[in-house]
């Protein structure tokens, strides 16, 4: 019986296309230490609600969510870069990789740095207390507190560039692999800060957001040193005339990012807004908990970008049409333990945050509907990206973009916090069904005008 399994093993991780193995070899990896990252997150959620509070934690998250926005002002250079690299590393154009990367480096740094400065010109006369919808006596720092998220992000939008790099030559593995050592120094941060006393707003936004940056400084040190030397970005390599041909393919992802962002972080905002910060962390709550559906799909799926990317420059459909089927039978699974999970979320919910939260069996059925859908079209995004067939993408994610707010809002009136979520599902269950369309339509070469966009 174990000859059996361990010959059943080996036949998987030696047999098939040489693009299918890389990919099955990051997915293994990643299983293993995404599955570290997954458990360490659920942890750390109880962990800083008690730090702080459910309110303060609510002001964090909806922080984050909205300093995440200034991501946009990257101008779609890093999925540019990562589809551009992508196709010099599958053509072994060492030299054109390094000019890519040491020019994107230097454009990022060079939009991070005026983000900055603008921000700090701007941010005391931006009332954080109505923003946020809390009392102005109760958090009187917010100002200063806002600008330090802010400073953190504005070092992570350049040395994030790092999971790019890792994406576009086959190695997520090596970018989850840093995201759980941040995720792990974290959760000693904060038990540390637990027993240091009296829960500090300002000390969990400093943890949460300046361990990630550092482990990232770090890491991307040590890759750059080591096995990514040949493409290491230097002075001399920089060549900003690439900035147009980066900006060519990452413009119209520019666009979708803006309406990804309206779709999936504005939620945060609009929650605070009608109902509170307190009601933040209730929706979050429920969000991670049904999120490890997406982390599985995702460890799964993230080596396929860049793989579509190099099948399609080199013509191979044979492979693309494999892969697309093995990955909607994914779907189905993770589709019935999404149900599984939702059937289990009162006894999960009890186990996992105790009776200080409450989640309404909506807010959990709508969550389990919003990953289903979420997950049915990013299966078919990831094609669609790494072929740079997204001018459909780009419409639908703009008229949903739209849509999405207002929508929320009616819903999130009528039905509470679920409503709001209700609204995605809604959006993203249409552009899926879409976009799978679109997807036979590629694979089977019978895609034309908007589809073959």
């Amino acid at each position: 019986m174990l000859q059996a399994i361990q010959t059943n093993i080996t036949r998987f991780l030696t047999q098939g296309h040489e693009r299918s193995l890389r990919a099955k070899k990051n997915i293994i990896k990643s299983v293993f230490i995404k599955g570290g990252s997954v458990i360490i997150s659920l942890m750390l959620i109880p962990l800083t609600i008690n730090y702080v509070n459910p309110t303060q934690y609510g002001i964090w998250l909806t922080l984050s969510s909205i300093i995440t926005w200034a991501a946009l002002f990257d101008m779609g250079l890093g999925n540019g870069l990562k589809n551009k690299l992508a196709e010099v590393v599958a053509l072994n154009d060492t030299s054109k990789a390094k000019s890519y990367v040491s020019s994107t480096y230097a454009i990022l740094i060079i939009i991070s740095a005026l983000l900055f400065l603008i921000f700090c010109l701007i941010n005391p006369y931006i009332n954080w207390s109505r923003v946020l919808n809390v009392q102005g006596d109760s958090y009187n720092q917010l100002s200063q507190l806002v600008l330090i998220i802010f400073g953190f992000f504005c070092c992570q939008f350049v040395v994030g560039l790092i999971n790019t790099v890792l994406f576009a030559n086959h190695a997520p593995a090596k970018s989850a692999l840093m995201n759980m050592i941040a995720q792990l120094l974290t959760l000693i941060a904060v038990l540390i800060a637990i027993k240091g006393g009296q829960g500090s707003l300002t000390e969990l936004v400093i943890i949460m957001a300046g361990i990630p940056l550092l482990v990232m400084v770090a890491g991307t040190i040590m890759l750059f040193k080591g096995s990514y030397r040949s493409i290491a970005p230097n002075i001399t390599d920089i060549d900003f005339g690439y900035a147009k041909e980066l900006l060519s393919v990452g413009g119209s992802f520019f666009i979708i990012q803006i309406g990804a962002l309206v779709l999936y972080e504005t939620d945060n905002i609009v929650i605070t807004q009608l109902f509170g910060p307190r009601e933040v962390t209730i929706f979050n709550v429920a969000y991670k908990l049904f999120s490890v559906i997406l982390m599985i799909f995702m460890l799964m799926i993230t080596p396929f970008w860049s793989a579509f990317t190099e099948a399609y420059v080199k013509d191979d459909y044979a492979w693309i049409k494999t892969a697309i089927a093995k990955i909607n039978k994914l779907w189905g699974i993770l589709s019935i333990l999404s149900i599984l999970m939702l059937i289990s979320s009162p006894w999960l919910y009890k186990i996992w945050v105790g009776k200080s939260i409450i989640i309404p069996f909506t807010l959990s059925l709508a969550m389990c509907l919003y990953m289903i859908s979420l997950v049915w079209q990013a299966s078919h995004v990831q094609l669609l990206n790494g072929t740079g067939k997204i001018k459909l993408q780009f419409y639908l994610v703009i008229f949903s973009s739209i849509v999405n707010i207002p929508l929320s809002i009616l819903l999130g009136r009528k039905m509470g916090v679920a409503g709001v979520t209700f609204s995605n599902v809604i959006l993203i269950a249409i552009m899926g069904i879409i976009f799978s369309i679109q997807t036979n339509k590629i694979i089977n070469k019978t895609a034309s005008g908007i589809f073959n966009a």
